[in-house]
């Protein structure tokens, strides 16, 4: 900006006319026409008057540089206070309290164009229109001051509002009851001091924290977030009593949130937000709630962005976002939802974080305080402003009531009629007249009576004069001493009349605002879990180089591009490196695989001779976080380590291995075996123990051991039919290394499992979970081997890799029901020619013994049955020995007696009385 600029626009500022300093200005070049020697003369006025030195001079540079360094803070200060920053009092930017205050003024129950708003605050706002309407708009879509008509625009999908000329606003009924109080407000003049405006807006509500508020102004800005209408006035009256309150963020988007580091609204502190995530189905996901501060096309952006990264693993994303939020987003047939959703949130805008700032003006100064402490200074400042309008209007009743006691005395003892005061020469002698006969009555007046109290009632007309009743005087006297009262026991007891008025606030506005966000801690998601492995790692032994891009290599495993590679060589060493497309690493590579940071459940085993000529050690170690790219040593670092043998077990299993030394005279044990379980488990810098202090001809593997760790729990997805240790899916339960997965399919089929994760599954499951051999099943089936008759039977099952079918091998037959109810009871519903016979409820665990699963089982009836359910068991075990009674740890037999069996077969058709 060039000098001159400044210092006219300084000179503006100040409402400096340049014509009015023109005639008197004194021109320095004389060859100036008329109009170029008013300018000059002017500017030279202007620069001495201000102190201003001539332009193009030393001095003037050093005017400059003074300037800047003033004049700067000057207008930080300006936009601080004046623009981006609320004020504590009303909670409004200057530009938001001149349109409420110009909407008042227009106020007439009737809707106005926006351009007529916008036009009437530019009397007030001394900037352009569409700041004022964008403002406006904005406070329009928050659907809390603002009643609009038209298109406002979307607050989920971002689309602007209409241009001005075609909507329309006006003052909500919550506004008008809440803002205004012209009695209590103070105002200033506007900017051109044609108008007065107020200074702040006398608001009886936390205005600021139920709407919030962002603004960057000169070295500081200020964020608060949104809060519940219901819960700001439920914290407002808690306060009021002297009782704790808690204050979270409430959005008008919805989603959910995780306030544990809100630090109440101040700076440092920080929420996270989230998209709702539901599954619609198994190959769809629906975000029917998005984050505060997205948008649907954003929030869409960010999924597609995630895709062509890489980073999750989805068909397509969809956006069919209308008055409600609804994206889409389809998953490739094998991709796990669970693990899907929580990429969404790790890679995309499904989930942000927010560091809330609560900056606001105070005493011309901004102040960095608590959503608390601003909720406890609106209270403070609406229960002022109701004792001032409690004061105003008590201080009004008085008034009248000294008025009414004062034309009261001059009605009735008729001093109009006195003949001084009819014969009066002047006016004045009329009303001195007036104030000698009310003299005996001025102690009873609750003030003194001023000369204009008479010249008022010098000024009663005739007519009112005629017309007056004393019995309605003292009516109405009655009345006012009456809501005196009132007003007088309002003040006394202020907090009440305070919570009673919030109280209705929220009885009559209160059912709109319900909460839109849920509050909910979240777990914190790992981006190596659950971003798509979609690289492949290779290595080139020879060379020493691993990488992606190393295609005609050997092959190593499935990995992303932000996963940590570990690798191991044979002297000891080991690091932890970056994928990369092509990385040099070095040679004889022992082991290489994508590091899991803090996985606890790895553990290496190894084998290594201290330097060129020491002692076998034998270690088992696990590696947590490490620092990447430095280089580490599983070995005491002596020169010419060398590792022997080394296994990296996921789940901590502790293998058998088989040692042979080289022969050696007078050597007892040429060969012998170790057990790695028989050695702790300790950190990556452990010597580890003596193996032997023989040269080792050979280490080999003699047997596969099992976890040392400890159960661990398992998930099956039933998405991708897949077994996984990371919490996605159905929690299966607590594994040993000899437990089992039990698989029931649909076809009446079953058959057990190992745990492992590599393990796929047909997605015809009926059941899936740990295997318990004392569990007893019930069964219920069609035979299609014996004429469709239904059958139940009881049964226990055995471990086996093979399936065996429950139902029989005949592929007709068909399985009704299963369940695993200790007393099952089942309802068979008769058909056919036999609908009139009632419904035969029975007893599995008395309608047959638990035998082997081959067993055919005993028929229901003869009778056709058309349906049978289970249904509601009328005995329970009454502990867990009764259970372990009822499930055997060894087959039972069929214990029904002669006598029992034909009594069911009567019940159930199959004997001679039916036949």
């Amino acid at each position: 900006m060039r000098p001159e600029d400044i210092e006219n626009e300084e000179l503006n500022s100040q409402n400096i006319s340049t014509e009015e300093d023109a005639p008197n200005a004194i021109s320095d070049d004389e060859n100036m026409d008329s109009s170029e020697k008013i300018s000059s003369t002017t500017s030279t006025q202007k620069r001495a008057k201000y102190k201003i030195p001539p332009l193009n001079t030393e001095e003037t540079k050093h005017f400059l540089s003074g300037m800047f360094q003033t004049w700067f803070l000057d207008y930080a200060s300006y936009v601080n206070l004046d623009r981006a920053v609320p004020h504590i009092n009303d909670g409004l930017k200057p530009v938001q309290r001149r349109i409420l205050h110009s909407m008042k003024r227009l106020e007439d129950g009737r809707y106005n164009k926006v351009a007529n708003i916008v036009g009437h605050t530019m009397q007030f706002h001394p900037h352009g229109d569409s700041s004022i309407a964008g403002a406006l708009v904005t406070m329009g879509q928050k659907d809390l001051l603002i009643d609009c008509q038209g298109n406002w625009g979307h607050i989920l999908t971002g689309d602007d509002a209409a241009a001005s000329r075609y909507i329309e606003a006006r003052l909500s009924n919550f506004a008008k009851e809440i803002l205004y109080s012209p009695k209590v407000t103070e105002w200033k003049p506007s900017y051109d001091g044609r108008n007065q405006e107020p200074i702040t807006l006398p608001v009886k509500f936390p205005l600021l924290l139920a709407q919030g508020t962002e603004g960057i102004g000169v070295g500081l800005n200020s964020k608060i977030l949104p809060h519940n209408f219901n819960e700001l006035l439920d914290a407002a009256i808690a306060y009021l009593k002297e009782k704790e309150f808690e204050l979270y963020p409430d959005f008008i988007t919805g989603g959910q949130i995780d306030i544990s580091k809100y630090n109440d609204g101040k700076r440092g502190g920080q929420i996270r937000i989230r998209a709702k995530i539901n599954k619609l189905d198994q190959k769809t996901l629906v975000i029917s709630e998005i984050p505060f501060g997205t948008t649907t096309p954003s929030l869409s952006t960010s999924i597609t962005k995630a895709l062509e990264s890489g980073k999750i693993k989805i068909k397509k994303v969809e956006d069919n976002t209308s008055k409600n939020a609804e994206i889409l987003v389809h998953l490739l047939p094998g991709t796990s939802s669970d693990k899907t959703i929580d990429a969404l949130y790790a890679f995309t805008n499904c989930e942000i974080s927010i560091s809330p700032n609560c900056c606001v003006i105070d005493n011309n100064k901004p102040m960095f305080v608590g959503v608390s402490d601003l909720l406890r200074k609106s209270v403070d400042n609406t229960k002022e402003i109701f004792r001032r309008e409690l004061e105003i209007q008590r201080d009004e009743l008085l008034e009248k009531l000294f008025i009414v006691s004062l034309e009261k005395i001059f009605m009735t003892e008729r001093i109009y009629k006195d003949k001084e005061f009819e014969n009066a020469k002047s006016q004045e002698e009329a009303i001195k007249h007036i104030d000698k006969r009310l003299t005996p009555y001025k102690k009873d007046f609750i003030r003194e009576i001023t000369t204009e109290d008479l010249q008022r009632l010098f000024e009663i007309k005739m007519g009112r004069i005629l017309k007056y009743r004393a019995e309605e005087a003292d009516d109405l006297m009655i009345g006012l001493k009456d809501s005196i009262k009132e007003v007088e026991y309002h003040l006394a007891h202020l907090i009440d009349y305070t919570i009673t008025w919030y109280k209705g606030l929220k009885a009559r506005y209160g059912k709109k605002y319900p909460r839109k966000t849920e509050i909910r801690n979240f777990e914190n998601i790992e981006a190596a879990k659950v971003v798509e492995a979609n690289e492949k790692l290779y290595i080139d032994r020879e060379n020493g180089f691993i990488g992606t891009g190393l295609k005609k290599y050997e092959y190593i495993c499935n990995c992303s591009d932000i996963d940590d590679i570990i690798i191991f060589f044979k002297n000891g060493k080991y690091k932890i490196v970056k994928v990369a497309d092509k990385l040099h690493v070095g040679k004889d590579i022992i082991h290489i695989a994508v590091f899991k940071k803090n996985d606890k459940r790895t553990v290496y085993n190894a084998v290594y001779r201290d330097g060129k000529d020491g002692f076998y050690y034998i270690k088992r170690f696990s590696v947590f976080g490490i620092t990447r790219d430095k280089e580490y040593d599983l070995t005491q670092e002596t020169a010419n380590s060398k590792v022997i043998y080394f296994s990296a077990n996921p789940n901590g299993e502790a293998e058998i291995i088989k040692i042979t030394h080289k022969p050696k005279a007078r050597l007892k044990t040429l060969v012998f075996e170790k057990d790695f379980s028989e050695i702790s488990i300790k950190g990556r810098g452990a010597q580890g123990n003596i193996l032997t202090k023989m040269d080792i001809h050979r280490i080999t593997l003699k047997a596969k051991g099992g976890s040392t760790l400890g159960g661990r729990n398992v998930w099956f997805d039933h998405d991708v039919h897949r077994l996984n240790y990371d919490g996605r899916g159905i929690l299966l339960g607590e594994f040993h290394a000899d437990d089992l997965i039990l698989v029931i399919n649909k076809k009446g089929e079953y058959y057990t499992t190992s745990f492992e994760v590599t393990n796929h599954y047909d997605p015809d499951i009926l059941r899936i979970e740990k295997f318990d051999p004392n569990k007893i099943w019930s069964l219920a089936l069609t035979d299609a081997d014996q004429q469709g008759f239904k059958y139940i039977k009881r049964f226990s099952l055995d471990p086996t890799t093979k399936k065996i079918s429950l139902i029989g091998e005949n592929e007709a037959s068909k399985l009704l029901i299963l369940t695993d109810t200790v007393f099952p009871r089942f309802k068979a519903t008769f058909g056919g020619n036999d609908t009139h016979r009632e419904s035969l409820e029975i007893d599995v665990e008395q309608f047959i013994g638990v035998k082997s699963v081959k067993a055919k089982g005993k028929r229901i009836s003869t009778f056709e049955i058309k349906k049978i359910e289970e249904i509601e068991p009328t005995r329970f075990p009454e502990n867990e020995e009764e259970t372990k009674e009822k499930n055997p740890e060894i087959e039972i037999v069929d214990t029904d007696n002669r006598s029992d069996t034909e009594i069911m077969d009567e019940l159930t058709g199959q004997g001679n009385l039916f036949q």
